[in-house]
């Protein structure tokens, strides 16, 4: 067991795992079936931007060692391999054979355990789902000392509750998954400008229609006739290019962190101006290469140190579509009433492909993502305004993005988040499950307020 802080989250704004120990050593912990309660948590590659995946009180586990291909089939496209093993290296291994990850999140720097646990989502949820709709089978350790092999005929209760259950309910070992087949991996582009989001919405349903991936870039900080102005990016794999993944390591590096952020208002207005020319300045469709379209800030090592020596707060929020054109809008105004400015604004659609998770995030509807350098309380009072505008519309706060929601945004969020409680594995437990789950009693009230 070692204490260390490079087991932080990828948002820094919380504080880093006191104690970690290795995959091996934790796997013959929980063989042994003398396990603490809520002493241990997976850590896969610290992506997650609050404190899912921290255990303050306990000990993370380092899976990152166990990274082996364990089995592909050529013909299907099913790969098995250990739970540890980054998605970069699943594309790398995949992509002579013409495959690719059905959905891969906003980086590839992420295991693939990690993937399962957060059950995450990427551009094209509109025809794909989540992660988690990919997932053939998982083995599962728990602190009874017993390896489960979980799918959709055996040990569905945990492979429901495994998929999006945040690390929880034990220590995921490997897991299969069926890959989507691909002329190339170099991605056909299109940007399409919108003066508002009004415009974008407009838009929406048939750039999903049209194209297996969609997202929009919003400028967060234009106001008056052009707020909600940004741009549609649309995509599709294209029929001859490269068949070899690149380098996945970044070629910049910020090379220290700054004693301020360096994300404040004045560079956002220079950057978006810039990024909106640059990027929007042709609408005919390009080829482009896949790490630009999927993954352009994984470019940059370590950019998440030019927020400061405080971190950033990241907020993802779920709309139903029906409320989208007035609440999205709604969000927007508000971050920039607090005089607050997101470095990276995005806006995408939904589909109805459900997850076979218990607590996934997508649903249908409109998500919206915004992030912040925290500036202590007056980013929290925003984040909550926030929390509040999306509850009340119906919708849900991304856990794994999270590292202040409070218990009852988290209940309204996920009202089913009890079910998740019953398969959790005692052993295991979360920052972010002991500050919402471990504060509401049995009916879904906080204890605080019931002690009141």
């Amino acid at each position: 067991m070692k204490r260390s802080s490079a087991y932080s989250s990828f948002g820094r704004a919380t504080p880093p795992a006191p104690e970690a120990m290795t995959a091996s050593d934790a796997i013959e912990l929980l063989k042994s079936g003398k396990v603490a309660d809520n002493s241990l948590l997976g850590y896969g590659n610290g992506r997650s931007y609050g404190d899912s995946c921290q255990n303050l009180t306990g000990t993370v586990v380092d899976m990152r060692t166990l990274k082996s291909l364990r089995a592909f089939d050529p013909e299907t496209g099913l790969l098995e391999a250990d739970a540890g093993m980054l998605l970069s290296d699943v594309i790398g291994f995949a992509a002579p054979f013409g495959y690719f990850p059905a959905v891969v999140p906003g980086t590839q720097l992420v295991t693939l355990g990690g993937a399962i646990a957060n059950d995450v989502h990427g551009k094209n949820h509109h025809r794909r789902g989540t992660f988690g709709c990919h997932v053939e089978a998982l083995t599962l350790l728990r602190s009874d000392g017993q390896t489960y092999r979980c799918s959709q005929v055996e040990n569905t209760r945990l492979f429901w509750a495994t998929i999006g259950g945040m690390g929880l309910t034990g220590l995921i070992l490997s897991a299969s998954i069926r890959l989507m087949r691909v002329p190339s991996l170099d991605i056909t582009e299109q940007v399409t400008p919108f003066r508002n989001t009004a415009e974008f919405f407009d838009l929406a349903e048939t750039a999903d229609q049209d194209n297996e991936y969609a997202v929009a870039w919003i400028d967060q900080l234009a106001s008056g006739s052009k707020a909600g102005r940004g741009l549609l990016f649309t995509g599709n794999h294209a029929e001859t290019g490269a068949r070899a993944a690149n380098d996945s390591s970044g070629g910049l590096r910020v090379p220290f962190q700054p004693s301020f952020t360096a994300l404040n208002r004045p560079f956002l207005r220079v950057f978006n101006s810039a990024y909106r020319w640059s990027k929007g300045r042709s609408t005919q469709p390009r080829q482009s290469g896949y790490q630009g379209f999927f993954f352009p800030l994984d470019g940059v090592r370590d950019w998440n140190l030019l927020y400061g020596p405080s971190g950033l707060f990241q907020h993802q929020s779920v709309v139903p579509e029906a409320l989208a054109r007035e609440v999205v809008p709604a969000l927007l105004e508000a971050t920039r009433r607090a005089g607050q400015g997101s470095f990276l604004t995005v806006l995408k659609r939904f589909g109805s492909m459900r997850s076979p998770a218990l607590l996934s995030f997508p649903r249908p509807g409109y998500t919206l993502t915004l992030d912040f350098p925290n500036r202590g309380e007056p980013t929290l009072k925003l984040l909550a305004e926030l929390d509040d505008i999306t509850v009340r519309a119906g919708g849900a706060v991304n856990p794994y993005k999270d590292a202040r929601m409070s218990a009852e945004t988290f209940a309204a969020s996920f009202p089913d988040w009890r079910r998740l409680e019953s398969a959790r594995d005692p052993a295991f437990r979360s920052s972010f499950w002991a500050r919402t789950a471990g504060r509401l009693g049995t009916n879904g009230a906080s204890l605080v307020e019931a002690a009141e």
